[in-house]
């Protein structure tokens, strides 16, 4: 295994007797209700906004400004989790308070209360997929669980809520879409309910109850050149999606594309995300986790490029497919060099890190430039986002060649 680690691949192994076959089940099940969720908001909040009458320049503000709440809050509230000891508490307690916000969607009405409903759902939602991504590396370490084919589930429910999602959008209009969303974040609450108790003797109590660590091992990672690399890249690779998560839909609806079909344009690119993850732990290994950053990298300058060329309908769909790349090949190279480069005590801080900055600091500003560019450029503002994938290349060549499979900082003793 040290070996591999030395080839920028995964040196994860199990390391202890851990979680059975029910923690992969309910993990599995966790992922598909996120996803369920993710994929009715990602696509289609923006038609509930244009459709209550909003600028797109007032659409990027209402979806940049929860993004930026990451970059203060779901690093506090990853170590808060990882000092506590208990994720599974701190998932519960973050998917009842983002669903308390999403049907406070229902009664606002104009601009600032939507703004403000938005940044109190963020408060609480975007903390969960880091948390669960450390509690799915945990069980991936401790008794070999294939990270990837956990989190397919939630990738296939991502193309069930885009499909039906355009279809109930197609057939409603856009108030559907709201709903569709509120109903998602209740499964997300019976999910983070089913999720092991790290509670009592079982085997699956070490999976979500670690030993605490300290706020200065915490401040290690944020001063380590090679994590911060490592932030850098994966932030701009993702947050080259920004002009597509944020207008994708809206834009094809104005080529005269009708729903249904975006609904399958959405899915065309979980599918090769599917396929990636279900292959990945023999994908990791052999390609390793900094060349699959560098792949995905690249990959993202070839399908913003064609993308913005508004392609014919039957191009956009292999083009879609990229997205096994941009994004699947990406997150998953992410997690596992999370996993290899920082200390398990310290895991839920370092997803938190990566989620405040990938998904808060970079995304947000993407989606705050996204409104501007589109309404100035059309489809053509997805060449900024090949530049950023360019960009991403480079930062990712270096980071693979700086890196050799150590963990990149040490827990100074509790």
């Amino acid at each position: 295994m040290e070996s591999l680690a030395n080839n920028h691949g995964s040196s994860i192994k199990p390391t202890r007797a851990g979680p059975g076959r029910g923690f992969a089940l309910r993990l599995s099940l966790f992922y598909a209700a996120i996803f369920l969720y993710v994929g009715c908001y990602l696509p289609y909040f923006p038609v509930w906004l244009d459709g209550r009458g909003f600028s797109a320049s007032e659409i990027s503000i209402i979806l940049a400004a929860p993004l930026a709440v990451r970059i203060f809050f779901t690093p506090v509230i990853s170590f808060s989790a990882d000092r506590a000891g208990n994720r599974r508490l701190a998932l519960i307690v973050l998917a009842w308070g983002a669903f308390a916000g999403l049907v406070l969607f229902v009664v606002s009405e104009g601009f600032w209360p939507v703004l403000l409903v938005s940044i109190a759902v963020a408060l609480f939602g975007t903390s969960i997929m880091p948390l669960t991504e450390a509690v799915a590396m945990d069980g991936v370490r401790r008794s070999g669980h294939d990270y990837g084919r956990m989190r397919l589930w939630g990738s296939l429910t991502f193309i069930v809520a885009s499909f039906g999602g355009g279809m109930a959008i197609q057939y409603w209009d856009s108030p559907a879409a709201l709903w569709m969303i509120i109903g998602a974040a209740f499964c997300v609450i019976l999910g983070a309910h089913a999720l092991p108790r790290p509670v009592g003797k079982g085997r699956l109590k070490k999976a979500t109850a670690l030993p605490q660590i300290r706020l200065g091992d915490a401040l290690a990672l944020v001063r380590s050149p090679l994590f911060l690399l490592f932030l850098f890249t994966t932030g701009a690779i993702q947050s080259a999606h920004a002009v597509y998560y944020a207008f994708g839909t809206l834009h094809w609806q104005a080529l005269g594309i009708s729903g249904g079909i975006i609904g399958l344009l959405w899915a065309a690119g979980v599918v090769a995300e599917i396929a990636l993850f279900a292959f990945s732990g023999r994908v990791v290994i052999r390609v390793g986790t900094t060349t699959l950053i560098w792949i995905a990298a690249l990959a993202s300058v070839l399908r913003w490029t064609i993308t913005s060329l508004s392609p014919p309908l039957w191009l956009l769909f292999p083009v879609q497919l990229l997205h096994g790349l941009t994004f699947g090949a990406a997150h998953l190279a992410a997690i596992h060099f999370i996993s290899d480069a920082v200390p398990e005590e310290a895991a839920g801080t370092a997803q938190g890190l990566y989620a405040a900055f990938a998904a808060g600091i970079a995304m947000g500003t993407a989606i705050a430039a996204a409104g501007p560019l589109y309404a100035a450029f059309g489809g053509r503002a997805y060449l900024v986002m090949a530049g950023l994938g360019l960009i991403a290349a480079g930062g990712a060549f270096i980071l693979k060649r700086a890196w050799h499979g150590k963990h990149l900082i040490r827990l100074r003793p509790t």
